[in-house]
């Protein structure tokens, strides 16, 4: 840990949180030598052909998805050992071969790509080789950088795949041999170089990029520095703090673990010191780290695959998640608010730090590079081309801080760490291909569907919680984005056959997808902030899920109320002004009842409720957001005279006390006392 925030840290924490930042981003082996320059010369490559690509000029399909993955194979065969207890600083033999496997199996795929498809269906013995030696390449790369849990999936599929007939009748098919199956899996847009593979080359590798840029010159410094100006002297200052740095971070970032320990190292030292508990502090980070997955412009790579599946332009993906990110971080921010409140919890003192708006002044252009991506996205230019003058906006703004200006060795150390990031998801790319595929050619897709149907008996709510439960069970053993892609692919027909629109079917997969960073038994989000707080992870991982609850909030909503999703109806895009009238009474329903729900969830509203009053706060987050203008009228109206009800009795206790203090004749209990033995004395 190099992070200064982490300095007070014992070494035992620290080992821990190590351990599992290591199950979101493994580094792999510490290269020295001849070995560190080789990795991190293809890194430069890399970095440098999709700028290029994205930036410049275009290049071939087979390029375009091929170098990539000829780099990154390449790359993890020499950074991460076979063993844990292999050599630890540099490749062995058997490393070295593989290395060179696999980029003749993937060489071969870019250089016979013309070829490859004319004759697809009459392949020769030597494809089907390469095909065959191509997905073992591909389940051994991801073995070595994710472990066993996902690449056990990615068999599984294989054996489902050729097996078909043998496995029960509800999802058998007629099964594939291996001249049928690899070809399909290798080498049409199904399989390892398939949807997975075009979102990480067109999309999140140059995000990726752009973020590693944007760390080194210093914006992300300004998105914790202004907010603690800003909300730090606020009452449980440091953890609202925390809400408003994760939404600017995490915006870009594209990791809720990452986010974490990132403002999490700053913030949740704050909140501990402030007085919040350490389960407390260690949850509400992780709680509002994953809402950076929802917030625009980046989204992490789930934005941009729904954007791939749904054929939807990116920048209509992003205009839609705006309001629902917006009423996540409300309600993150809303329980915390109440949680401080109940607590008593003040904010810092600050006296010594520069005012918001001084930090601002000083420091608004650091904001420039968002402001980039956004406008040129808006402008029609695609999201690549975006992140590509993004990134260079980046090296400018540095030079205008001395602290952060970037010469050749920052901008060296950006690329590398750029390049090194991308790996742990292009480790994935081989065995979602696999899955993916397989789904594909065996129809297992349309079958799953009908499975969801006959379970929830046809009706949407089950439905969505078993979606939920298998989103939940899924993340357990993979990434998030891997989760969602294969959820995605699995359950959206269901949802769409029960009359839910494509948009909203993805939308509510995609927030099912990460309950499993903050949802127990395996919250890996949580486990860091506890890591961080030296608190309990199990009491940790419960409290953020408490924080977080609205998570599952919102896919219902999605579902049942179409203008979540800036629709209408299911199959009528908004139009005219009326449209738009309709979906603002939407979101102002629905951001009544995100207050509510947060007051109900934590007891709290002006003042701690009773217990009828926690019912009928209940009740009023049910009709704000029933899709319907009466229902939303009247549980705004109920939270209102609750909201007025509260602050009367607040009132009237205030005067009560006043009252007893200044007007009372007769001396306490205490001053009689003390009279009685004055006078006995």
């Amino acid at each position: 840990m190099t992070d200064p925030q982490l300095q007070d840290m014992s070494a035992a924490r620290k080992e821990e949180l190590k351990r599992i930042q290591s199950k979101d981003a493994k580094t792999g082996r510490k290269l020295t030598g001849f070995w560190k320059w080789l990795v991190s010369i293809m890194g430069l490559c890399m970095v440098v052909f999709y700028f290029y690509a994205a930036g410049v000029r275009p290049v071939g399909d087979q390029y375009h998805r091929g170098v990539y993955v000829f780099l990154t194979y390449i790359m993890i065969f020499l950074s991460f050992p076979f063993w844990r207890r292999s050599n630890q600083t540099r490749p062995t033999v058997v490393d070295i071969l593989l290395a060179l496997v696999a980029a003749g199996v993937v060489g071969y795929w870019i250089f016979e790509f013309e070829n490859l498809n004319y004759r697809t269906g009459m392949e020769t013995q030597l494809d089907i080789w390469v095909f065959v030696v191509g997905i073992i390449i591909s389940l051994e790369v991801c073995r070595r950088v994710l472990g066993w849990s996902i690449t056990m999936g990615g068999l599984l599929f294989l054996v489902y795949g050729y097996f078909g007939p043998y496995f029960p009748s509800a999802i058998a098919h007629r099964g594939f041999d291996i001249d049928r199956l690899a070809p399909y899996i290798y080498l049409t847009q199904d399989g390892v170089f398939g949807v997975m593979a075009s979102v990480l080359v067109t999309y999140v590798i140059l995000f990726i990029f752009f973020g590693a840029f944007l760390q080194k010159s210093g914006v992300g410094r300004f998105f914790i520095d202004w907010p603690l100006a800003l909300a730090g002297r606020a009452v449980g200052g440091p953890a609202k703090v925390c809400v408003i740095a994760s939404a600017f971070f995490g915006s870009v970032s594209g990791s809720a673990i990452a986010n974490t320990v990132t403002t999490g190292a700053f913030t949740i030292p704050l909140m501990k010191r402030a007085g919040f508990r350490p389960h407390v502090a260690g949850a509400i980070e992780p709680a509002a780290s994953i809402g950076g997955m929802f917030m625009p412009p980046i989204m992490g790579a789930g934005g941009f695959i729904m954007a791939e599946l749904t054929n939807t332009p990116y920048v209509q993906i992003m205009l839609i998640s705006i309001f629902p990110a917006i009423l996540y971080f409300l309600s993150v921010f809303t329980m915390i608010h109440f949680e401080a409140k109940k607590l008593n919890i003040k904010g810092l003192d600050l006296d010594d730090m520069p005012s918001a708006s001084a930090i601002f002044k000083k420091h608004w252009y650091k904001c420039l590079p968002l402001v980039v991506i956004v406008a040129m996205m808006l402008y029609g230019y695609s999201p690549g081309n975006a992140a590509f003058w993004a990134t260079l906006s980046c090296i400018v703004i540095s030079w205008f801080d001395p602290e952060f200006r970037m010469g050749p060795k920052q901008i060296w150390e950006a690329l590398v760490a750029g390049a090194q990031s991308t790996l742990v998801i292009g480790a994935t790319v081989g065995v979602i291909g696999i899955i993916v595929g397989t789904i594909a050619l065996s129809g297992i897709g349309l079958k799953f569907s009908d499975i969801i149907i006959s379970l929830s008996g046809g009706h949407l709510f089950p439905a969505l919680v078993l979606i939920a439960l298998a989103s939940l069970v899924l993340g357990m053993g993979v990434p998030v984005t891997a989760s969602y892609l294969i959820v995605a692919v699995l359950a959206v027909p269901a949802l769409h056959e029960m009359g839910v629109g494509l948009i909203a079917g993805h939308m509510i997969v995609y927030w099912f997808s990460q309950n499993s960073n903050i949802t127990p038994p395996v919250c890996v989000a949580a486990y860091a902030g506890a890591a961080i707080a030296g608190s309990d992870p199990w009491k940790t991982g419960w409290t953020a899920f408490k924080f977080s609850k609205l998570l599952y909030v919102m896919p219902f909503l999605f579902a049942y109320e179409p203008a979540m999703t800036l629709f209408i109806g299911w199959d009528e895009a908004v139009v005219g002004d009326s449209g738009w009238t309709e979906i603002a009474s939407v979101y102002f329903a629905a951001a009544v009842g995100t207050v509510a729900f947060s007051a109900w969830s934590m007891f709290y509203l002006v003042r701690r409720t009773t217990t009828l009053e926690w019912i009928i706060f209940g009740g009023a987050t049910f009709l704000c957001f029933q899709p319907n203008l009466l229902s939303d009228a009247l549980g705004i109206g109920i939270v209102v005279l609750l909201g007025l009800w509260q602050h009367r009795k607040n009132k009237q206790e205030e005067a009560h006390k006043q009252t007893m203090g200044t007007t009372c004749p007769f001396p306490t209990a205490g001053q009689a006392v003390v009279g009685e033995k004055a006078g006995s004395a």
